[in-house]
């Protein structure tokens, strides 16, 4: 489809420090479009994001890509700090788990789609620096939740999934550790590098990763599918 692009500018930006070499994903959590845009591109809530996609397809433009927006708050990725330094933000319009949380249509999945492969065209960016803003804040954030189409973006190059699953791994008495060991090899910022517990840390994995069953508990199937993704990194 044939990207609809309006000119919503932001005032909430500056100078990046780097290249771009992550994409975070994120919806707006507010009851309306015209709320999310109204606070993104007010000079007083001091947040922003490149892109914000309605329900409708329709892209505002809010931050040009060589600048920095302001949408990560205090993140981490892979050793990576300052995630707005060297992320591309994308909002989807949706109300999220404090006013309604619902699926997101097809039409703003596919003018996703195409903005996200129109951005990997400009910048490098390894499908495992895709992500959600509850990966890189899983103590503050649940967004884009686990109703957002992760294996649907994978299909289209845009991300990883775990499609293809071996042998699973038994969990042992060491599971938390070497959990954490794995989460943390994967991008996960996990202590002491990042005071968050492990718990909400297995939670926003499985938000991601393992949406059926978001506990918090470390178990066959999450190991199982960490795993993969790792084999998928190597």
């Amino acid at each position: 489809m044939a990207l609809r692009i309006v000119e919503c500018r932001s005032p909430n930006h500056d100078a990046r420090p780097g290249p771009v070499d992550m994409l975070v994903l994120h919806y707006t959590g507010m009851k309306t479009a015209e709320e999310a845009l109204t606070r993104l591109c007010d000079p007083e809530a001091k947040v922003s994001a490149h892109y914000t996609i309605d329900r409708d397809g329709r892209v505002y433009r809010h931050v040009p890509e060589e600048r920095r927006a302001w949408h990560a708050g205090v993140s981490y990725w892979a050793g990576e700090r300052n995630v707005n330094g060297s992320s591309i933000g994308i909002e989807l319009v949706n109300p999220g788990h404090e006013f309604g949380y619902e699926n997101f249509p097809e039409t703003q999945i596919a003018a996703l789609i195409d903005l996200a492969q129109d951005i990997l065209s400009r910048h490098r960016i390894p499908p495992a620096r895709i992500v959600a803003h509850s990966d890189v804040a899983p103590g503050r954030k649940e967004d884009p939740g686990e109703l957002f189409p992760w294996a649907q973006l994978a299909e289209f190059g845009i991300g990883l999934w775990p499609f293809a699953f071996g042998a699973r791994e038994p969990v042992r008495e060491d599971a938390p550790k070497t959990f954490a060991r794995r989460l943390q090899r994967f991008g996960y910022g996990v202590a002491p590098e990042v005071e968050v517990p492990l718990a909400k840390v297995v939670t926003a994995f499985q938000r991601h990763w393992r949406p059926s069953n978001i506990d918090g508990i470390i178990d066959e199937e999450s190991a199982y599918r960490l795993g993969a993704l790792l084999d998928a990194l190597s």
